[in-house]
């Protein structure tokens, strides 16, 4: 052996283990597909509906205005054809818009439908080049492969590493996810994976500045885009032969462990299997962060009790929300709020709404509905406390609840019984709720795009798993696609 030729040391641990399950030949279960095919359907929608949203849109699309790629990858709901990189961005960004999107809680938070982005965009591109020589293209069944292993790598990796105490973004998961699912769908052989995956680690990351007052803003419904797409870019870029680095995570210092997570390790407590798509948490039928979820659809019937006994809102003397240590964390908030970011992460606002009008809708966190005196009036009247229970129940790994109480008093001292809800509609333990209500929510995000004939085939479609897994990745996005798509006037520079 030769004397001065360099030690070739291992990768680390757990980039080592990324990269081979996502490069891994599993078969998931028929339940783990057929999920699987709910997700797909449920981000799609709630990425066509952000399309309602004038502020959405000026993030899509081309970063240069008028650039179409020939053999581009499509956008669901638009004309688009873009480069694989901006489709993933601009995918992420629509799914993620509306605070609509399946949700996953644990040590961290996230949201694994983010990684749509990166595999519909860079399968759809592929697939075109793929066509334009004559060869293969990818199957659905792949996206679906693709699919399931990225809430995996995400959702494990979210189980015991919380990166909210040190103040980074949860989507520095959604990064390390779509990185690995892009070197697979790419082709790419394991040590290229290695160091993309080792090169994601020791990208920058993202702070959560953006998701807290007095900072809360629009950028926390695009950061998913930004993360998924660099994803793709960080694969592409490992496919040219650009080197890894084999400690990026253990190096003392300079390492993504002692630089980024305080010294400590990430821990994977369970192997990469199809845990996380079994027990994604769809959210059904209210667009608000998830800790708020339970604690909406009791106000929604503390808004019906109120009116069977004749007792109007403004009765309302106080209302306590008891609720669990992560809620308090991110939604516990009083004073001023600046726009619909702030809004749909403040569970005052949120129950205030449910209870004045018995609903909640993504309209309701927009600057024109929010004048109304009235919620800031009730929202000032509504206190969260952590109820220990609550947070033990949240952390037990057999509940995984997501309970809220309601305990409101009237002015005259009177109250109605305490609202106690422990598991939110889109639960794996009231799933057989949840369904139906999911395609459901499908039809309402996509009715304002396409015809009803169209809107019932994607369901059919998306949903006979079978049939899905047999479509070409073009076929697929063709019945997404919308020619009459209006694109926002060019962007002007200088």
């Amino acid at each position: 052996m030769d004397a001065q030729a360099p030690i070739q040391h291992r990768y680390d641990d757990v980039v080592e283990k990324i990269a081979d399950y996502a490069l891994s030949d599993t078969v998931f279960s028929q339940d783990a597909y057929d999920l699987a095919g709910y997700c797909l359907l449920d981000t799609i929608g709630c990425g066509v509906r952000s399309l309602q949203f004038p502020d959405c849109i000026r993030l899509l699309g081309p970063q240069v205005p008028g650039l179409e790629i020939k053999m581009g990858a499509r956008v669901p709901g638009t004309n688009y054809r873009l480069d694989p990189v901006t489709a993933a961005f601009t995918i992420g960004v629509m799914n993620r818009w509306l605070e609509f999107n399946d949700t996953w809680l644990a040590a961290e938070w996230g949201h694994p439908s983010d990684n749509l982005g990166a595999i519909l965009g860079l399968s759809d591109w592929l697939s075109r080049e793929k066509l334009a020589r004559g060869a293969s293209t990818i199957s659905m069944q792949e996206v679906l492969d693709s699919l399931i292993r990225a809430y995996e790598i995400q959702g494990v990796l979210c189980l015991q590493n919380a990166f909210n105490r040190l103040g980074i973004d949860h989507v520095i998961f959604v990064k390390i996810a779509s990185t690995a699912i892009s070197c697979r769908l790419l082709g790419l052989d394991k040590e290229q994976t290695l160091a993309a995956v080792s090169n994601a680690f020791i990208d920058g990351h993202a702070l959560r500045t953006y998701r807290h007052a007095p900072n809360a803003g629009t950028r926390k419904s695009w950061a998913a885009g930004d993360a998924t797409s660099r994803g793709v870019r960080l694969a592409l870029i490992s496919a040219t032969g650009e080197m890894g680095y084999r400690q990026a995570l253990t190096t003392p210092k300079w390492g993504f462990y002692d630089a980024m997570f305080g010294g400590a390790e990430l821990r994977i407590p369970s192997p990469f299997g199809q845990m996380v798509i079994e027990n994604i948490l769809f959210k059904v039928p209210y667009p608000a962060e998830y800790h708020a979820q339970t604690a909406v659809e009791a106000a929604i019937k503390a808004h019906h009790i109120l009116g069977s006994l004749g007792r109007a809102q403004s009765e309302i003397a106080s209302v306590v929300v008891l609720t669990q240590r992560p809620a308090i964390t991110i939604i516990d908030k009083k004073g001023p709020l600046n726009n619909a970011a702030d809004r749909d992460h403040c569970m005052q606002y949120m129950v205030a709404v449910a209870l004045l009008f018995g609903e909640l809708k993504s309209i309701h966190f927009e600057d024109a509905f929010a004048t109304d005196g009235r919620i800031d009036w009730l929202r000032t009247r509504i206190k969260c406390q952590e109820n220990p229970d609550f947070t033990a129940a949240y952390y037990d790994v057999s509940k995984r609840s997501i309970g809220n109480t309601l305990q409101i008093t009237l002015n005259d001292g009177s109250q109605i019984d305490d609202i106690t809800i422990e598991y939110p509609i889109g639960h794996k333990h009231r799933r057989h709720e949840a369904l139906p209500l999911l395609v459901e929510k499908f039809r309402e995000n996509t009715q304002h795009v396409f015809c009803e004939t169209r809107v019932e085939e994607m369901i059919s479609t998306v949903l006979d798993v079978q049939v899905l897994a047999q479509l070409s990745v073009p076929a697929f996005m063709e019945l997404f696609e919308n020619s009459s798509f209006k694109r926002p006037d060019a962007r002007l520079f200088g």
